[in-house]
């Protein structure tokens, strides 16, 4: 008892922060999860309803329109944005200029801070057919006439992870480039004395070594896959929203524009539940629990 008294200031001021989370996190998540189950409007009775909302979702052909493209673009995105950090995280551990470095840490950095608003509105300049850089280019190398990026269905999924990854890349990268610096010298030094070529010291020492911060990173964008919005949102428009709204934005839909609370709270936690599973399948196949993870 004496133990729980001599830290009694340090629980007092946990008690704010505890507090916040149960008013500002716990308890909306609660409420929206009962609200799942009843016929919800602002003024009159609110009657439950059982599984309705969730059996009406999972019969609407637009959610699994809106999954299939969630599976589409997250896992494109998953895909590209893992490997690509990793190139560049290795590219740059082999400058040998720092200032250079970082620079270019710096610059591949910097989009991760802005919002997609910022993002978004810079891509959809950028790639307009009219007056946007990209097809000024491809003009230049000989383009016959502009591409419609934004408003053709083949390209507008990739244009989506591309976009994705490239906001994302220069933060993923710095936790690698972390991860290479506390590497031991001393195993490259060794490695060197054998004859090991550059490519067998990245392959045989800083891959490895990069392990736990692989599964750190994959752990953190299985959770994000099925939560995209802010993204889509920002770029969608009616000639490519059947390629890219996502389930966030069939809530979205449900919940702001039709005013369909139960379905939307119900869709809410479907895409909760089918993180919580994909995230636990994920931890069980890259082994994250297991001895030396982190």
């Amino acid at each position: 008892m004496k133990a729980v008294w001599k830290y009694k200031t340090l629980y007092v001021m946990m008690l704010p922060i505890i507090g916040y989370f149960l008013l500002f996190s716990y308890y909306p998540l609660v409420r929206g999860f009962v609200i799942s189950f009843q016929n919800f409007r602002l003024i009159g009775n609110r009657p439950f309803v059982g599984f309705e909302n969730y059996k009406t979702v999972l019969q609407d052909p637009a959610f699994w329109d809106a999954f299939q493209n969630t599976l589409w673009i997250g896992c494109g995105s998953l895909l590209i944005g893992f490997v690509m950090p990793i190139v560049l995280a290795l590219s740059l551990n082999e400058v040998l200029s720092t200032w250079f470095k970082k620079v270019t840490q710096m610059i591949v950095y910097v989009p991760h801070l802005f919002s997609w608003v910022v993002v978004g509105g810079m891509w959809i300049l950028l790639l307009s057919p009219d007056t946007g850089i990209v097809n000024q280019i491809l003009q230049a190398l000989g383009a016959d006439k502009p591409v419609s990026f934004l408003s053709n269905s083949a390209y507008a999924r990739w244009v989506m992870i591309f976009t994705s990854v490239w906001k994302e890349m220069g933060f993923t990268c710095i936790l690698y480039l972390a991860s290479i610096v506390s590497i031991n010298p001393s195993l490259f030094e060794a490695a060197r004395i054998d004859g090991a070529s550059r490519w067998q010291l990245v392959r045989f020492i800083t891959l490895p070594s990069l392990v736990s911060t692989m599964k750190v990173v994959i752990m953190l964008q299985v959770l994000g896959i099925l939560r995209m919005f802010d993204q889509i949102f920002v770029m969608r428009n009616g000639a490519i929203a059947n390629k890219v709204d996502v389930i966030m934005m069939y809530s979205y839909q449900k919940g702001i524009l039709q005013f369909k609370i139960g379905l939307a709270t119900a869709s809410g936690f479907l895409v909760i539940a089918a993180t919580l599973i994909v995230t636990l399948i994920t931890r069980v196949l890259i082994r994250y629990d297991d001895e030396g993870a982190r």
